[in-house]
């Protein structure tokens, strides 16, 4: 995903040193949903991820990489379209710089409500639903499609933004084990896929962009991976640039619940049940917000 261009949630790519995929623990071939799956998404204020990162860029037959680190943290609720949300701060989201991020959770999933800094692209298209409860895989839902959206930007140099179609959709692929810095965790695989036609002004002409992300989820921690591979035309050298962002779990804490009037211990992890009452949501990756510089 390019920093300043595109901020989404989905896709296959490169997996940096300590990440060791297995095949699947569970290939199903009936659909299983997965109980508690709330479980998958603490979101208690004061929880704090270390990701450990790494961006691979590959315009032009030429290869860079950059190491960074991004921590992300939940710092509490606010109101967005007059609803609760919770809001995740991330210090360097896929060496992007600071971002908050914003999340409600219902009884029918969880839905993205944008972030902060944003941009007119990403206004265009919030909210809209990142998961479905209850979670059941193998499955997939169209996260959104929409047309003729202002894409903020000049790509083909004639001085007049650029129209964009998007169009994304979200799978939950099934159970495995996933190898991070911080441990080894049995974790829900979800990939999400967008495809970008932008519509150029100049020659109008279309052409394609498509952007895939793969996230793993484990009980009780959150997100543990997400690898994003995007490509994206250059208009005016006509060649695709190629970029693949990786974050891998590094360090966790999870904030315990304190001991209770009469005593008795704490428990140890507070996680979402799915209960229509608790609108917070836990750490995902699976939406996709806009950004705007190259």
């Amino acid at each position: 995903m390019n920093p300043h261009l595109l901020k989404t949630v989905l896709s296959v790519g490169l997996s940096i040193g300590l990440a060791v995929l297995v095949p699947p623990v569970f290939a199903a071939s009936e659909p299983v949903r997965l109980e508690k799956s709330g479980e998958l998404f603490p979101d208690r204020k004061g929880n704090r991820w270390k990701y450990r990162g790494e961006v691979v860029r590959t315009p032009l037959q030429q290869v860079s990489t950059t190491k960074f680190e991004n921590v992300s943290t939940v710092t509490g609720t606010t109101i967005i379209q007059g609803v609760e949300v919770t809001v995740f701060h991330d210090t360097n989201p896929g060496n992007h710089g600071p971002s908050d991020s914003y999340y409600r959770r219902d009884a029918a999933g969880i839905v993205y409500y944008g972030s902060s800094p944003g941009t007119a692209l990403e206004k265009q298209v919030v909210p809209y639903q990142v998961v479905r409860f209850p979670l059941t895989f193998p499955s997939s839902f169209e996260q959104f499609d929409r047309k003729g959206l202002d894409f903020g930007r000049d790509l083909d140099g004639d001085g007049a933004n650029e129209q964009t179609d998007l169009a994304a959709t979200v799978s939950l692929i099934g159970l495995e084990r996933v190898s991070v810095p911080a441990g080894t965790y049995e974790a829900l695989r979800v990939e999400a896929r967008m495809t970008i036609r932008f519509h150029l002004t100049k020659t109008q002409q279309a052409v394609l962009g498509h952007d895939t992300m793969t996230a793993w989820f484990a009980r009780g921690i959150g997100l543990v991976k997400y690898t994003e591979r995007q490509q994206l035309p250059d208009v005016r050298t006509g060649q695709d640039q190629v970029t693949v962002i990786t974050e891998e779990l590094e360090e966790v804490e999870i904030e315990t619940l304190s001991a209770s009037v009469g005593g008795s211990e704490p428990s140890a992890e507070r996680v979402l049940a799915d209960h229509s009452s608790d609108h917070k949501l836990g750490q995902v990756v699976v939406a996709a917000g806009f950004c705007s510089d190259p």
